[in-house]
């Protein structure tokens, strides 16, 4: 990487001419909590925003074991060999207590970390819920303006709420394994009601009709929660292993986009996001602005000393924060 991207204008120059490398230091300046970084993100958002919305955005999420980065891999070939650009954003879960990822996707996806159409990204949650980080949406803008059109956001999948994702991108794509009955059972509805396309992966070999099965009672639940509805979610099956189903999938994903440009629920949902976002953003700097309020700061640990004895009631001791804050 020359001289140029040392500058916030080169950089952009060099994300826009599909620099991986750029690219790469231009996500770990947005992902920076400095507060100088964060400044210099800003300018960097604000020149490439103009060439951001371009792709076709992916989310992809699933129970554990569900094999999503195999999936993903298996279903990236396809894509690049239909002549896109493909981007992975994959987050790894962080500790609670570390704060520390594994970070293992790049590895995991071999042939898609080699191919110079790809680019895999994985960063971690930072304890952030829903299953991406909080500068994932970022992330994504930055690949569209690399040149990528299309986007996969691999979730974390860890049991915490996965509908985040919905805010990011123009399908929801759940893997599921050839189980069915109980394990539907055990679904989190809401993931369920916000899917766009089930896939139940692993259906080969012995799996293979169970896999047919599982499909058959998900179509049939989806019907009783979401049938009417403009933009009804395909169940399909597919083995990430054989390749077998995955045209399929593509092809599906192709008459779900279709059909919700044509409905408008495209631009709807992309406005939705943007909105979305804006107040993620709103809560995220008023809660920073909180905690760093001086007299907030200061009377902070006594009160909460107090609550977790049980002195104070967390209501009172939030109210009494506040106040401090509105001066």
């Amino acid at each position: 990487m020359n001289d140029t991207t040392r500058t916030d204008e080169g950089l952009a120059d060099a994300v826009r001419a599909g620099d991986r490398r750029a690219l790469a230091r231009a996500i770990t300046l947005v992902e920076s909590t400095c507060a100088d970084d964060r400044a210099r993100a800003a300018d960097l958002m604000a020149r490439l925003l103009p060439h951001t919305g371009g792709s076709l955005r992916l989310g992809i999420t699933g129970v554990p074991g569900v094999g999503k980065s195999t999936f993903i891999e298996a279903f990236g070939a396809l894509v690049l060999a239909r002549g896109h650009r493909l981007a992975v954003l994959a987050v790894d879960p962080s500790s609670t207590r570390t704060g520390g990822s594994i970070l293992g996707d790049k590895t995991r996806m071999e042939r898609l970390a080699t191919s110079p159409e790809a680019f895999i990204r994985p960063s971690p949650t930072g304890g952030t819920l829903g299953g991406v980080t909080r500068r994932t949406r970022e992330a994504l803008l930055l690949c569209e303006a690399a040149g990528f059109d299309v986007v996969i956001v691999e979730t974390a999948g860890v049991g915490q709420s996965e509908t985040a994702v919905a805010d990011l991108v123009d399908l929801f794509l759940l893997l599921l394994l050839p189980g069915g009955g109980d394990e539907l059972q055990g679904l989190k509805r809401g993931i369920v009601e916000l899917a766009d396309l089930i896939v139940v992966n692993k259906a080969d070999g012995e799996l293979k009709a169970a896999a047919d099965r599982a499909a058959a009672e998900y179509a049939a639940a989806l019907n009783l929660l979401r049938g009417g509805e403009a933009l009804q979610p395909e169940v399909l099956t597919a083995s990430a292993r054989t390749g077998a189903g995955l045209d399929e999938v593509w092809s599906a994903i192709g008459r779900f986009s279709d059909r919700a440009v044509a409905i408008g629920a495209h631009a709807a949902r992309r406005a939705g996001q943007a909105r979305a976002w804006l107040w993620s953003e709103i809560d995220a700097g008023l809660e920073e602005a909180f905690r760093q309020h001086p007299e907030v700061a200061a009377r902070l640990p006594e009160l909460e000393t107090r609550v977790v004895a049980g002195e104070l009631t967390p209501a009172a001791a939030a109210a009494e924060l506040i106040r401090l804050l509105e001066g």
